[in-house]
C-alpha cells in the first residue's frame, strides 16, 4: 500500500509537507508548551485568516498576507505580554476576533463568487502544491537557523529566565524573535492542519514529549519524531478512509498524548501504592 500511495505525486507533497511540520512542531512546539504560549499561538493562527481574505480580495498569494497579519498579530501580543501581562489574555482575544472577522470581511466584498476557505480553516496536507512546499521548506529552514544559532540562549531563557535576565541576556530580542518565529510556524502549519486546528498539533507532540523528557534538545528531537510518525498516521488514514486529513492528524496527537499521561498516571499511582505496601 505504501508503494501505491508514494506513486501519488500529491502524495509525496503531503510526505514531505508532514515532515517539514514536524520539524516545526518539534523545534517552536516545544518552546510554546514550556513557556506557556499556547493560547498566543492560537491567537496568532486565527489572526492570520484576515490575510488570507486579505490576498483573496486582492488576488496575490494568501500565504503572505497570513505572513502579515500573523507577524503584526505575534508583535502586538508579544508587546503586551512583555509590557502588561494582565492584559495579554485580551489583546490575544482581541486579535484572534479582528483577524477572523477580517477575513469573512474581505471574502464576502469580493466581486466574484468567495473562494473556498475550508482548506486554511481545517487543512488540506493532499493539497500542497511544489510552491507551496518550497515556501514551507524555506520558512522551516529560517526558524530552524533562529533556534540552532540561539540555542544556548533558548536554554537559559526557557528554565531559568531570572538567570538570563541577571546574566544580561537581551530577553526583549528573544521575546520578540519568538513571536515572529511562532508567526512563521503558524503560516507554514496553515494547509497542514488549518487555521482552527494548528494549535493542538503544535502543542500536542511537544506536551507527549516533555512526559519523557526535561532536556530542551532531547524534547525537541523526540516531539520531532512524534510528530513524524502522527502525521504519517494521519496522512495514511487520511487517504485510505478519505477522510478529512488535518482533522485525522490532530485527533491521533491528541489521542497519543492522553495515552501517554494516562500512562504516565497510572506508574505513579503504581509506585506510590507499592511504596505504601513497603
Amino acid at each position: 500500500m505504501i508503494d501505491a500511495i508514494l506513486s501519488y505525486h500529491f502524495m509525496q507533497n503531503a510526505l514531505l509537507a508532514t515532515l517539514l511540520s514536524s520539524i516545526i512542531c518539534g523545534i517552536i512546539g516545544t518552546i510554546i508548551v514550556e513557556k506557556k504560549l499556547v493560547m498566543m499561538g492560537g491567537g496568532i493562527a486565527h489572526t492570520a485568516y484576515g490575510g488570507v481574505g486579505l490576498g483573496y480580495l486582492l488576488g496575490f498569494n494568501p500565504i503572505f498576507g497570513a505572513i502579515g497579519f500573523s507577524t503584526v498579530a505575534a508583535l502586538g501580543i508579544g508587546y503586551t505580554n512583555r509590557t502588561g501581562k494582565k492584559n495579554s489574555d485580551i489583546t490575544t482575544a482581541l486579535f484572534w476576533s479582528l483577524g477572523m472577522a477580517s477575513g469573512v470581511l474581505f471574502t464576502s466584498l469580493m466581486p466574484s463568487y468567495p473562494p473556498d476557505m475550508n482548506s486554511y480553516l481545517f487543512g488540506n496536507i493532499l493539497s500542497v502544491t511544489d510552491s507551496l512546499l518550497i515556501m514551507m521548506a524555506i520558512l522551516t529552514a529560517i526558524i530552524f537557523a533562529f533556534i540552532a544559532v540561539f540555542y544556548h540562549d533558548w536554554n537559559s531563557y526557557l528554565f531559568d529566565n531570572e538567570y538570563a535576565t541577571i546574566s544580561g541576556m537581551n530577553t526583549k530580542f528573544l521575546e520578540y524573535l519568538l513571536s515572529i518565529l511562532i508567526a512563521l510556524s503558524v503560516v507554514t502549519l496553515i494547509r497542514v492542519a488549518g487555521i482552527i486546528l494548528i494549535i493542538a498539533l503544535i502543542s500536542a507532540p511537544a506536551a507527549t514529549a516533555a512526559l519523557m523528557s526535561q532536556k530542551l534538545k532531547n524534547r525537541m528531537i523526540l516531539a520531532t519524531l512524534i510528530g513524524v510518525i502522527e502525521c504519517f498516521l494521519g496522512l495514511t488514514a487520511s487517504y485510505t478512509l478519505n477522510i478529512a486529513s488535518g482533522a485525522s492528524i490532530v485527533i491521533i496527537a491528541v489521542s497519543v498524548h492522553f495515552l501517554a499521561k494516562s500512562i504516565q498516571l497510572l506508574k505513579a499511582y503504581w509506585n506510590v501504592k507499592n511504596k505504601d505496601v513497603r
